[in-house]
């Protein structure tokens, strides 16, 4: 089962209070969350690390599934180090630091001078420039670790200098249109890395809330891909998601938007896995009752999805069309399910 780093459980537990007390001034009672991870959850947790800890590359790296052909090193290596990190687990630490230091140094090593990574051919750059950024800005806020502060630097840079006038950004690392599935990834690694005590321009975090609201659709309460379209389930929780982490908590649009995503909340939305990986973070960040009975739905249908292997292994099959197979959805599922752990910085307020 995933057992957290007893250490770190005393040293993170002190230093979540002090965040805790400093960030919320509302009644105590919201310094308890009230979700747990039962027995059981606790045991799905561990077979999935271990299933995505035997599935890593000799490089350190994991791959997505398409056709029979690996993919994605970059973006699927990221997703899977949140999974351990929800869990609590950082390199060399606990029972799988060592598969965390290792696809650390496979993302560090990733970057270039320019402050590039990922597939700079690819159509989706920014994705996965965007979730490797996260999820290194994540390591370094907890290890301080030198090697990585200017590499982590130079992402952010990118990052920065590709923001449209709009205040969103799209596909290529340079300014271009824009749409909310990219952007909530550059401003959710914005925050993150300063988090982690980097420089993040005032002026780009106000120009991605003014895009992000700009995507508000007035009829129902969602979100759309783009201004002036149709909302969805995916990007209505990224479009929330974006908003909290640029500090507006208190926006009505994030009420409306946790609110449609309770109201069009399906296993068979196409890009489930996708925007639950929003969501989650999303209505945790509500807290209360609202990401309690959030918790309760997802858990719920996760626990009902998974599928057992032999050695305590546990996996999810692909969560939707066009997903980049199972280790994927598995390192998404594990890293929401390891929520209530709170080991992840990034998800408190």
């Amino acid at each position: 089962m995933c057992q957290p780093n007893p250490r770190r459980t005393r040293v993170l537990g002190v230093l979540l209070v002090a965040l805790l007390f400093s960030q919320f001034p509302s009644p105590a009672a919201r310094l308890v969350d009230p979700v747990k991870v039962d027995a059981q959850t606790e045991k799905v947790i561990g077979g999935a690390l271990k299933y995505l800890a035997a599935n890593q590359m000799p490089n350190g790296a994991w791959f997505g599934i398409d056709n029979r052909e690996k993919q994605y090193p970059i973006a699927m290596t990221a997703y899977t180090l949140m999974a351990f990190l929800a869990a609590g687990h950082l390199p060399g630490e606990g029972e799988f630091g060592d598969n965390v230091a290792r696809a650390t140094k496979y993302l560090i090593d990733s970057v270039d001078e320019e402050g590039l990574i990922g597939d700079k051919g690819s159509g989706q750059y920014m994705y996965f420039h965007g979730i490797a950024t996260i999820a290194l800005a994540e390591i370094y806020g907890q290890t301080r670790d030198g090697s990585l502060r200017q590499k982590l630097d130079r992402l952010v840079k990118v990052i920065i200098s590709s923001q449209n006038a709009e205040g969103g950004w799209r596909y290529k690392p340079y300014v271009s249109d824009a749409d909310i599935s990219v952007t909530v990834l550059q401003v959710v690694a914005l925050r993150a890395a300063k988090n982690g005590g980097l420089k993040v321009p005032q002026k780009t975090i106000d120009d991605a809330v003014g895009y992000v609201r700009s995507c508000y659709v007035k009829g129902d309460g969602g979100f759309s891909y783009q201004p002036n379209k149709d909302s969805g389930f995916a990007r209505t929780a990224a479009a929330i998601y974006s908003l909290q982490v640029c500090g507006q908590y208190d926006d009505p649009k994030v009420k409306t938007g946790s609110e449609y995503l309770f109201e069009n909340f399906s296993g068979n939305e196409r890009y489930f896995t996708y925007g639950n990986f929003y969501a989650a973070p999303a209505q945790y960040m509500i807290g209360g009752k609202t990401w309690a009975d959030w918790y309760a739905k997802i858990k719920g249908h996760l626990l009902a999805e998974v599928k057992p292997l032999a050695g305590g292994k546990h996996f999810w099959e692909s969560g939707h069309n066009g997903s980049p197979g199972p280790l994927w959805t598995t390192a998404v599922n594990a890293m929401i399910l390891a929520m209530p752990y709170h080991y992840i910085p990034l998800y408190q307020r």
